[in-house]
């Protein structure tokens, strides 16, 4: 290894691995998203629908645009709860 890859190397934190403590945070951050945005969403309904009992006019775009917020906030949580000890 050359210089620059061991100055690297020391400058990237620590991360932990993937379990199912970090599942579950990320699944619970998505279902939270998706019930705020069923709510806050105002024009509801553009796209093709999901089949889902209890989420008419909930469609794809709605159901992606609320994961990939529900994604960003699981990212942060993980990352913020590892980093003070209680995922490990």
């Amino acid at each position: 290894m050359n210089i620059n890859t061991t100055i690297l190397l020391t400058i990237i934190p620590n991360t932990t691995t993937w379990s199912l403590q970090h599942a579950s945070v990320m699944i619970i951050c998505n279902l939270i998203c998706i019930g705020i945005g069923r709510y806050a969403i105002k024009i509801r309904g553009l796209g093709p629908e999901i089949p889902i009992v209890g989420l008419k006019e909930f469609g794809l775009p709605e159901l992606l645009a609320t994961t990939s917020l529900g994604h960003a906030v699981g990212a942060g949580a993980i990352i913020g709860l590892s980093s003070i000890g209680i995922l490990t």
